[in-house]
């Protein structure tokens, strides 16, 4: 773990791998919850580093955070939001494949599994899923899509994805859903905000 200041009230914590800065920001939001973590006004967690903004007296917490004890995430806490896939994607044959089971054995792989919104990027809305173990690691498209529509489910290495709009994609394209991913009338925008466990279930084909 590195521990850089950013301006006056900033830290930015710098983790070995993916896994650590998951894990390391969910302590984070243990203890916000149970009051041992001075105010804060955002956690903002990428792939391998965290930023606490707002902080009155970073250097203090700096110090403190390089002796915490960080038990792996385990995808535990955090509310669960259940997202309904229709198995209809075009890559939907391409990943059995490389999974070596029959494409209707997909969708209950898939909703056997239960992820965490790790971390947030790419487009608004867009949550990198962790939760798919190394096993079936998916590699991207050799060829990215020019247009992905929206409320495409997707895969890609260890993650899962949904596309809240419609974008250029790379990733393997298992189905689709009807889900709302981003609304800037809703409080907050983002259906999927890092720390929110999701649980994929399948709806079937009208």
């Amino acid at each position: 773990m590195r521990v850089l200041p950013v301006g006056e009230h900033a830290l930015l914590v710098e983790l070995e791998s993916a896994p650590e800065a998951e894990a390391f920001h969910a302590e984070l939001l243990r203890r916000r919850d149970a009051g041992e973590l001075p105010p804060v006004g955002e956690i903002v967690p990428a792939a391998r580093t965290v930023l606490l903004d707002g902080l009155a007296r970073p250097r203090e917490l700096a110090d403190r955070l390089t002796t915490w004890t960080v038990p792996p995430s385990a995808g535990a806490g955090g509310p669960e939001i259940e997202i309904a896939v229709r198995y209809d994607g075009p890559d939907l044959a391409e990943v059995a494949r490389r999974w070596q089971v029959a494409p209707e054995e997909v969708p209950g792989i898939v909703g056997g599994l239960r992820f965490r919104v790790a971390f947030c990027g790419f487009v608004p809305g867009f949550g990198y899923l962790s939760g798919l173990p190394e096993r079936l690691r998916l590699p991207r498209r050799a060829t990215p899509r020019t247009a992905v529509p929206a409320g495409s489910v997707a895969l890609a290495d260890t993650y899962a994805g949904v596309y809240p709009r419609s974008s250029p994609g790379g990733w393997q394209l298992i189905g689709t859903t009807g889900a709302v991913l981003w609304d800037q009338d809703r409080e907050p925008a983002a259906l999927l905000v890092p720390g929110v466990r999701v649980r994929f279930s399948t709806e079937e084909p009208a």
